[in-house]
């Protein structure tokens, strides 16, 4: 008895021993985001059912690749990634600055990196590097101070400049959304985050309506006034009003000579598309038609008309989500819709678990950075966002996406399985 017991006992104790670098992993975290990219495959198929292309098989592969290099990075651990945040800064910034020389243009940028065959887009990853970078810097003396807070900004400025004038103005807001969230859990003041972000508010309001321009910078002068320290003289509110004057004049001047006219077409045709209903407003109308067609419960699985007969421009990458709309339904999005929301949560119990600063920031760094794509890409697709080009993480073909994506649930994952003890702020 007690030598079949012993030999009964060993498979179970080899299992334990193989799974054992992964102990503390989160799986649902990590079978979420498989699944979203499953069905994100059987979505493309669907849209190029009635194509000569098919994307759905190397989506499915990537998807395969990265699960595995998710698991890799998820069993060493994360703080390693300390040693070397200066050498991926610096590594970023040079492959931004290569795609200048040595990249690849398509509708009117220059984003791509031939490697292998391969088209590598730098600016995807190069938001893994912005997260590790500004988690090391602001895991020691956080953020409460203005002079913490401007250290990170520098930082964050050289990357998001090469990103912006490749041009990928979309790339370039998911920057801003990362620095944000990132401030935010290091303990910088609100005030200081929404005046970082009001010479944005201000350039738009100038170009659409002055009286709003100018109410808005006198409104951003009154939160100067209450959160910056030179209040005695009212040196704070007289620069938050003065910021977002010559936010204004700034956003006036890129308007009109830096961004280019599908920039400025994305950026003000969502609020009618109807305006440009052949032109740049037709990706809009068509996928709010799509959505708007599968009603409560969809056409079913490869019947959504709008998907099958191609109504949908980048229906297999910017607007995958109108195909869900349409053969699935509300009930399909709002599946899929719940499925991200736990995806944030786990995220964000592991920034309260982990073992130490540098960890939590850098859950919060991916957390950021999939709330804001995942938001962009729904909102553009009902009409409530501009056209921005933002993947839907997990479902929409791209393969520097999705390889980013598996790759920072890696560095979640290593904050989860090596987390000891709770230590916040």
């Amino acid at each position: 008895m007690l030598l079949k017991s012993s030999r009964s006992s060993l498979p179970s104790s080899r299992w334990k021993n193989w799974v054992k670098p992964w102990q503390q992993v989160d799986w649902l975290l990590f079978i979420l985001p498989v699944a979203l990219s499953a069905f994100g495959g059987v979505m493309i198929l669907s849209t190029e059912l009635r194509q000569p292309v098919a994307h759905w098989w190397l989506h499915w592969a990537l998807a395969g690749i990265g699960s595995l290099m998710a698991l890799f990075i998820a069993r060493i651990r994360y703080e390693n990634l300390l040693q070397w945040h200066w050498f991926s800064y610096g590594l970023i910034n040079f492959s931004l600055i290569a795609v200048m020389f040595a990249g690849r243009s398509a509708k009117g940028a220059q984003r791509w990196i031939n490697v292998a065959g391969l088209n590598v887009q730098p600016s995807e990853f190069a938001k893994i590097g912005m997260i590790i970078t500004l988690a090391a810097v602001l895991h020691k003396t956080t953020a409460s101070k203005l002079p913490d807070v401007f250290r990170a900004l520098a930082v964050t400025a050289i990357p998001w400049a090469l990103v912006f004038i490749q041009p990928d103005l979309a790339t370039s807001l998911v920057f801003g959304a990362i620095v944000l969230g990132m401030l935010f859990w290091a303990n910088a003041n609100p005030g200081w985050l929404l005046l970082f972000v009001s010479p944005v508010i201000a350039a738009v309001l100038d170009n659409v309506y002055k009286p709003g321009w100018l109410a808005w910078s006198v409104a951003m002068g009154i939160v100067a006034w209450f959160c910056l320290p030179w209040r005695r003289f009212g040196i704070g509110a007289l620069s938050g009003f003065l910021l977002n004057l010559l936010g204004g004049e700034i956003g006036a001047f890129a308007w009109n000579n830096v961004l280019k006219e599908y920039q400025k077409d994305r950026l003000t045709v969502f609020m009618n598309p109807e305006h440009d209903p052949l032109g740049a407003g037709y990706h809009l109308i068509q996928s709010r038609i799509a959505i708007g067609a599968g009603e409560i419960k969809g056409w079913g699985l490869f019947k959504g008309p709008m998907t099958q007969l191609n109504f949908v421009p980048e229906q297999h990458t910017d607007f995958i989500f109108s195909a869900v709309g349409e053969e699935f339904g509300f009930i399909g999005c709002l599946v899929l819709l719940a499925v991200f929301l736990v995806i944030c949560f786990r995220l964000l119990h592991i920034a309260q678990t982990a073992k130490d600063n540098f960890g939590s920031l850098l859950a919060i760094g991916v957390l950021s950075m999939i709330v804001f794509q995942m938001i962009v890409n729904v909102g553009m697709n009902v009409g409530l966002a501009p056209v921005a080009g933002i993947p839907l993480p997990w479902m929409s073909y791209g393969g520097s996406a999705m390889i980013t994506n598996f790759i920072s649930l890696g560095i979640v994952e290593s904050v989860a399985n090596f987390r000891q003890q709770r230590t916040r702020y």
